[in-house]
């Protein structure tokens, strides 16, 4: 199977849970010229959202961030896996993870529909660099 795995920063921000606010945060980033490799939002509450930015460059996300006047709370580090989607993808991964004693504690994957696939993994802090041994990174 071929794939690629590569360290990654995410920040969290929160919004109100209305139509246009991820719009309005995902279109200022553009106008800021900022990148993103991978981007989730989860309900927190009746009327809030968490939206995770995992930005292709760390200091441009947190500098123009700052700029702007978001509120950003990172970064945090995960893991972004990328390759040939296949029967059985993720298998050899997590059990990689699994023989160094890691911990998933959250995960999120997409296939594109013409045969690749993303996946975001994010392990405690003091199993990061156990994990990124692990994983041969």
């Amino acid at each position: 199977m071929a794939y690629a795995i590569r360290r990654v920063d995410y920040f969290n921000t929160t919004a109100r849970d209305q139509p246009g606010e991820a719009y309005k945060l995902l279109a200022q980033l553009a106008q800021l010229g900022l990148n993103l490799v991978a981007f989730t939002a989860v309900p927190v509450g009746p009327t809030h959202t968490q939206l995770t930015l995992f930005p292709e460059d760390t200091g441009r996300m947190r500098s123009a961030g700052q700029r702007a006047g978001m509120s950003l709370d990172g970064p945090y580090s995960a893991f972004l896996v990328q390759g040939d989607d296949e029967l059985g993808a993720l298998a050899g991964i997590h059990e990689d993870l699994y023989k160094a004693n890691v911990n998933i504690y959250a995960s999120s994957g997409v296939t594109d529909g013409r045969g690749t696939f993303g996946y975001v993994i994010y392990v405690r802090p003091e199993d990061y660099e156990r994990a990124a041994a692990a994983l041969g990174i």
